[in-house]
């Protein structure tokens, strides 16, 4: 089965203090959403995944992570969700409810379906394990697989559907509980490259219907550059934003873009700063 269409989207200078940073993107019009103020997450094993992270997400970004294995970006993810704690810093939400943070869907690297359940069982989960019933969920599971265009695929098994489609499948039942904030850690990394772009168009159109804010891993310069309203560059040992970079072109975009000066400068401020990265990894 082949996957349908959606129906219906130089480095920077290196970060500066929360205050003045967070002055410079209250320019965009945008709320503050969530702020990361010396954010740093150690193991046990005396391991420094995180060295005092400064990040402030708008409402409304599509922020990408970017940066080499091992320089903290899922940890990052994992801490905003809530998924572990900081080892020290503070995660501050904005205009959330009193539980602290917003309602979050969280995508996986692998699409971790479970094989025995169908399609519509699969996106059910997050409602099933919040109380719904499977009779009350089903308008919700129904919206969510026509949002990804798997509307005719609801009783198939994981095991009929092809790796994106699989993905999608995985990304709707992120979005069954109308999140906010989606995160999302590597998704597409393991697809092959039409696969990849067809998804990637198809998540901006997403983000713009649902009106979501979006924290994209990933380790692709040109995919960074094409989704991001911003990129965040990270170094490892330890995990730290070095440079933050802005694309300036609205979403949802279409593939002439990949040939526009906004897309090819943010793909070479974007390379630049992760060489630096890397230099700044290998002189540790």
């Amino acid at each position: 089965m082949s996957a349908p269409a959606l129906p219906l989207a130089r480095p920077a200078n290196p970060p500066r203090d929360m205050a003045s940073l967070g002055a410079e993107q209250a320019k965009g019009g945008a709320s503050p959403l969530v702020t990361l103020t010396g954010v740093s997450k150690e193991y046990q094993n005396g391991i420094t995944a995180l060295a005092r992270l400064d990040l402030l997400v708008r409402t409304g970004d599509f922020l990408s992570l970017l940066g080499p294995s091992g320089c903290g970006k899922s940890t990052a993810l994992r801490l905003i969700a809530g998924l572990e704690p900081a080892t020290s810093g503070r995660i501050e939400w904005t205009g959330s409810p009193a539980s602290g943070r917003p309602s979050i869907g969280f995508v996986f690297q692998d699409p971790t379906l479970m094989p025995w359940a169908s399609v519509e069982s699969n996106v059910f989960l997050p409602l099933r394990l919040a109380g719904w019933s499977f009779r009350d969920a089903l308008p919700r599971i129904e919206e969510a697989l026509a949002l990804v265009g798997l509307p005719d695929f609801k009783k198939a098994m994981p095991r009929e559907l092809s790796g994106g489609m699989k993905m999608r499948v995985s990304i709707a039942r992120a979005l069954v509980t109308r999140p906010s904030l989606l995160l999302m850690d590597e998704p597409f990394a393991a697809l092959d490259e039409i696969t990849r772009f067809k998804l990637n168009d198809d998540l901006m159109r997403l983000k713009q219907e649902m009106g979501c804010t979006v924290i994209f891993v990933t380790h692709s310069i040109y995919e960074s550059a094409y989704l991001s309203t911003r990129i965040a560059v990270m170094a490892a040992r330890p995990g730290r934003i070095i440079a933050e970079i802005g694309v300036d072109a609205a979403l949802p975009r279409e593939e002439h873009f990949r040939r526009e000066s906004a897309y090819l400068d943010a793909c070479a401020k974007a390379a630049d700063a992760l060489h630096g990265a890397m230099d700044a990894t290998d002189h540790m």
